[in-house]
């Protein structure tokens, strides 16, 4: 075994430990909270009622945090769609060449007609030389997974998975449930774990679970609830950790709130436009996650002029923000098409020594 594929090989073993991790403390939790708790402890002070209550509540959270950390763990990432990929004549020609001015020429070409508004941080084409394909706007390469990524969010250790378009929802639910699961089970352990600490209740095997669950859950809780408060103003903005970190670049230069449609356009691009959904592990995001509208698409045409007129003066550009699909607004990104049959014409007069 080559040592590069033995190394992928002990990166996917070690890859599932963290989820192990959850796994064995939500297990033992579920026992801790079911068996030790509701059954020995309230059940046995005769509290049948009060049992009843806790378990039907438990259980909610418990499948619904389960049910959303399975599908945020096995909802395979979503790839570029194949019209990202260079044909094997586009290959073949960028391969030969070693300028990067030629290679740029030939990706641009590529790219006439791909839905992109965003280049590389130099105005480049953004293009991944391990896909071979022109990246979509706000997709990725994922190291870990060793693909290309739909609006590529983060690689997660803890589900052992990339977090993407096809699964941020489910992320987020997920985190949404950890908490309410946390919150519920320190809550409702409190009055027991001071029960046990200040030995009003005998000193049985329960009273090691009950105190340790609480510990846990408050910890998870505290812990959790930074980075979904984190991920909630992201969706809000309509960013990405990645470019939270690093604004993507269109036209005018960099804008970390290009693809932003206001506060409720945004949220309604993860959770999708019918409510019913919202809550369920069930996919609704809108698009197709190869592209996106940006801020100023679906306004009205002389609003979006002057708020275009303002983006571009404020970042000292001369050329104007695309309002439409590069596709569409013959690929105000890239060259025009009349450069390129300018370009054609000087080459072949060159060629033919005039």
């Amino acid at each position: 075994m080559a040592p590069w594929t033995l190394w992928r090989c002990c990166q996917r073993v070690v890859g599932w430990v963290p989820v192990l991790f959850i796994t064995f403390v939500v297990v033992w939790s579920y026992y801790a909270y079911v068996v030790e708790l509701c059954v020995f402890t309230i059940f046995g002070n005769e509290e049948n009622g009060k049992t009843v209550v806790y378990l039907v509540a438990f259980h909610l959270f418990f499948v619904m945090f389960v049910w959303s950390y399975w599908m945020t763990i096995f909802t395979s990432p979503a790839s570029p769609s194949k019209e990202f990929y260079l044909s094997n004549s586009e290959k073949e020609r960028y391969e030969k060449e070693f300028s990067q001015e030629r290679q740029q020429e030939i990706l641009r070409r590529a790219a006439r007609a791909l839905p992109i508004y965003t280049t590389s941080a130099s105005k480049t084409i953004r293009y991944c030389e391990k896909c071979q394909l022109i990246k979509p706007d706000r997709a990725h390469h994922c190291s870990a997974c060793d693909s290309c990524i739909l609006k590529m969010d983060h690689h997660c250790p803890w589900v052992n998975n990339c977090v993407g378009f096809s699964n941020y929802k489910f992320f987020l639910l997920f985190l949404l449930y950890s908490l309410l699961y946390c919150l519920f089970v320190a809550a409702t352990v409190l009055e027991y774990f001071i029960k046990f600490w200040t030995n009003e209740l005998t000193d049985t095997r329960a009273k090691f679970h009950v105190l340790f669950l609480f510990f846990v859950s408050a910890m998870f809780f505290i812990s959790v609830l930074s980075l979904f408060s984190y991920h909630c103003w992201l969706v809000g903005k309509n960013r990405t950790t990645i470019e939270s970190f690093r604004a993507p670049t269109f036209s005018y230069g960099p804008d970390g709130n290009g693809f932003s449609l206001g506060c409720s356009k945004n949220w309604r691009q993860v959770f999708g436009d019918e409510k019913k959904y919202w809550l369920l592990p069930i996919f609704s995001s809108l698009g197709d996650g190869c592209s996106f509208p940006t801020r100023l698409v679906g306004m009205d045409p002389e609003q979006a002029s002057v708020t275009n007129q303002n983006e571009y003066a404020r970042s000292g550009s001369n050329q104007p923000f695309p309002i439409k699909p590069l596709s569409e607004s013959k690929n105000r990104l890239l060259d025009s098409e009349s450069q390129w049959l300018e370009n054609g014409a000087e080459e072949g007069i060159i060629k033919s020594g005039v």
